[in-house]
């Protein structure tokens, strides 16, 4: 297997951390930048291996009290057990929880203002009080927030069936802000999972396992392609991810989500996600601020 690479982008400021399929952009404001990459790329070195050495159990559907010895397993397991007896696997936490394993490394006893680490959308920050961070996290019509130091919510995700992994509904995106990114990313899975309907002959699904062999979603049918839909399919198929966005939000899981599917834009905790019809389509960052 080839090693693990990190090395500094052009503008000098960010680090790139790449390793298989995981690839990271990692940035660090202010003082104390030099060491925090190389904490970071020091831990980084193993995460693929380990992962790899618990694979297999990894993709089973999450069960309450699996135990883990990786530490970025750890914290896939913890965060998609609220969601048990639905069926979920620790899969669906794997990006936010590489996010929330970098950053922890970074940061701990560091004294950094503000950093992130991005993993392809499933973003870690971390803010020192007084600092906040701006970020672009819708991926079709553009959406906007901004986090202060005094808000609990540390991690955003995105999903839907456009994005890298398979989803079993129709959403264009689904982002959602919660505690950390591991919780994020597999709330972001569940709710979009959500936005569904079934009788639309413009859905193409296609049995996981045709597509990867080894995915973790086996022989359920994931969507593959969507077509135009009539408007009363699309406040269908939206009510069903407000439906389940809210619970979440309810039960204190998440923070706020924004769910998208042909132009049509829905918010959950609304007064952490604003529509800004500015923002880059396909694109979700974080911006100093």
């Amino acid at each position: 297997m080839q090693r693990a690479q990190a090395f500094l982008l052009d503008d000098g400021k960010r680090l790139h951390l790449q390793h298989g399929p995981i690839d990271l952009i990692v940035q660090v404001f202010g003082h104390g930048r030099q060491e925090a990459y190389r904490r970071a790329a020091g831990r980084f070195e193993t995460v693929l291996e380990e992962l790899v050495s618990e694979l297999p159990q990894l993709r089973q559907r999450a069960q309450h009290g699996t135990k883990f010895s990786g530490s970025v397993a750890g914290r896939m397991q913890h965060a998609v057990q609220p969601f048990c007896p639905q069926f979920i696997t620790p899969m669906a936490a794997v990006a936010g929880s590489v996010a929330d394993e970098i950053l922890f490394h970074m940061c701990d006893g560091a004294d950094l203002e503000k950093a992130y680490v991005n993993n392809g959308g499933d973003v870690a920050f971390h803010l020192a009080p007084g600092q906040r961070i701006d970020a672009v996290i819708a991926a079709v019509t553009g959406a906007r927030i901004t986090i202060g130091s005094d808000a609990p919510y540390r991690g955003v995700a995105t999903s839907g069936w456009r994005g890298r992994s398979f989803s079993l509904g129709i959403a264009d995106s689904v982002s959602v802000i919660a505690n950390d990114a591991a919780i994020a990313d597999a709330a972001a899975t569940m709710i979009a999972n959500a936005v569904d309907v079934t009788n639309s002959p413009a859905i193409e699904r296609t049995p996981a396992r045709e597509l990867s062999s080894d995915s973790d979603l086996g022989k359920r049918l994931v969507t593959t392609g969507v077509g135009a839909l009539f408007d009363e399919n699309i406040r269908f198929a939206l009510g069903g991810g407000i439906q389940a966005a809210r619970s979440l939000l309810d039960r204190g899981l998440i923070g706020g989500a924004s769910l998208q599917l042909q132009g049509s834009v829905e918010h959950v905790g609304a007064e952490l996600i604003s529509a800004n019809a500015s923002a880059p389509h396909q694109k979700r960052e974080f911006q100093n601020a």
